[in-house]
């Protein structure tokens, strides 16, 4: 297999993407296996020298999730002296027919800049890359030994994740535009990883300022339908 050079990619500089799936249930995460070697990792990659980062990041993704329009944010760069592994790269690229000497500039150390999405996996349709043998969800829980960093990476981007949360949702489309406060409770309870009470729940977010009421949902018993909410398209603080 022949890779572009470092001619191409900007070298010493890579991504790593935090891909978070959420369908109702569980919170889960994007882990790709590489080629012949049993070894996870995140999704990540290179950027070419004439390409934005952020485009890069997009690019990896739409390859690996068929998807456009990902909700992506940056949330840190890790650059410690001791993040790299040339002896496990090189066994990747022995396994997957590419020449560690031609190819030499993927064996030192590399500073990444790490994303994280918020997506619903139930639309999305994986297709491994040209490195690995499947990409798959993973249970948050119960994710396989990661390679070089990625244990640390996935922390941190799910400690952020957590930090925003109401913020972080309103720029996905994991809800419907209409949900009821149980829906947003369900949504909260996977991805924070523990019960919610619900009267505390709602009125912590009511008073957050995040939330617009609507209509009842109509369930055919009037005084117990529940209201339905949407994100307020220009929310207040819960200080004003």
């Amino acid at each position: 297999m022949h890779l572009p050079s470092s001619a191409i990619y900007l070298p010493h500089l890579a991504y790593d993407s935090v891909v978070f799936g959420f369908s109702g249930d569980s919170l889960r995460i994007l882990i790709m296996e590489y080629h012949k070697t049993g070894w996870f990792a995140l999704p990540g990659g290179f950027v070419r020298r004439d390409e934005h980062l952020d485009t890069a990041v997009k690019r990896g993704l739409k390859e690996r999730t068929a998807l456009d329009n990902i909700f992506l944010r940056q949330f840190h760069t890790f650059g410690a002296t001791d993040r790299f592994d040339a002896a496990a790269m090189e066994a990747i690229m022995v396994a997957n027919d590419i020449d560690p000497v031609a190819n030499s500039w993927l064996l030192g150390r590399f500073v990444t800049v790490a994303y994280y999405a918020l997506i619903d996996y139930k639309k999305v349709t994986l297709q491994p890359d040209a490195l690995s043998d499947s990409v798959n969800w993973y249970a948050v829980g119960e994710l396989p030994p990661l390679l070089f960093d990625h244990e640390h990476i996935v922390r941190e981007a799910l400690r952020t994740l957590r930090e925003n949360l109401g913020r972080n949702l309103m720029e996905t489309n994991l809800l419907p535009p209409l949900f009821t406060m149980k829906d947003l409770q369900c949504v909260y309870e996977a991805i924070l990883g523990e019960p919610q009470h619900r009267s505390s729940f709602q009125r912590k977010m009511l008073a957050s300022g995040l939330l617009e009421r609507c209509e009842k949902l109509l369930t055919g018993a009037a005084h117990k339908a529940p209201y339905l909410y949407r994100f307020a398209p220009h929310p207040r603080s819960a200080d004003e």
